[in-house]
């Protein structure tokens, strides 16, 4: 019995090692930033989520079941280089097809994101937020603590619910690499 209950405690610990806050990772501005939650690895299982679109109505990454998704995390739409990511990833969208869907996730409420998706004619991507529960953020491991902002990366979820991709930026001022991004996501559609 004092095995069993030495070996379940072992779990517990290296499951909460896991979601541990890392600093050192990422940077804003050149300062170190500490995320929070479980990173995700290319292989594993993408954990599903709920964000909330434009109306409040909640999303689940589940919702796209055998599509490629990408996922675009920034920290705010209302900043240079996130709105620079969200319209590059809304340019490329219509040459992809209909078998790989593109989602920005950020904190922002969904009305300044409904206004930035106005102001900017984003309409070939679909703009949800995580500011309800905070799912995408904790599951992915990119909620900046103390900030209620995502640091800026971007996963590829293959058809088959694994993470072909990641990136995680490491300054947040800097673009990721959209190539690369979309490349992973062409493959794993089989279009590469």
């Amino acid at each position: 019995m004092k095995t069993l209950l030495l070996f379940c405690f072992a779990l517990c610990c290296a499951g909460a090692a896991r979601a541990e806050r890392r600093s050192g990772l990422v940077t804003m501005g050149g300062k170190p930033v500490t995320l929070l939650g479980t990173p995700v690895a290319v292989g594993e299982k993408a954990p599903d989520f709920t964000a909330v679109d434009a109306n409040w109505k909640p999303v689940k990454l589940s919702d796209f079941k055998g599509k490629v998704v990408v996922l675009s995390a920034v920290p705010s739409l209302d900043t240079r280089v996130c709105s620079a990511q969200t319209r590059a990833f809304n340019r490329r969208a219509t040459a992809l097809g209909n078998g790989i869907q593109i989602i920005t996730l950020s904190e922002d409420l969904p009305f300044a994101q409904s206004r930035f998706c106005k102001a900017e004619k984003i309409g070939s991507l679909l703009v949800l937020s995580d500011t309800v529960d905070r799912e995408f953020g904790r599951k992915y491991g990119v909620l900046i603590q103390g900030r209620s902002l995502l640091s800026r990366s971007v996963f590829v979820v293959g058809k088959d619910g694994r993470i072909v991709y990641e990136q995680l930026v490491p300054e947040l001022s800097h673009e990721p690499d959209y190539d690369k991004a979309l490349e992973a996501a062409k493959k794993a559609a089989g279009a590469a």
